[in-house]
């Protein structure tokens, strides 16, 4: 699985929107690689940041 799968499983999952240092702990992935994968997901509209330094899923 890549990277970019597990940060949208991990998104998926949550009722809240998580910060990229969530992410990095409950995947076990380094947060700099977590938030490469966060910025190209934000960009293409996969993820929204409803304030700021937090990442959920765009409906």
């Amino acid at each position: 699985m890549e990277i970019r799968d597990k940060v949208l499983e991990v998104l998926k999952n949550s009722a809240e929107p998580m910060k990229g240092g969530e992410i990095a702990e409950v995947t076990g992935i380094d947060k700099k690689e977590i938030d490469k994968v966060i910025k190209a997901l934000k960009a293409e509209g996969t993820i929204i940041s409803p304030k700021r330094c937090y990442y959920g899923i765009a409906e």
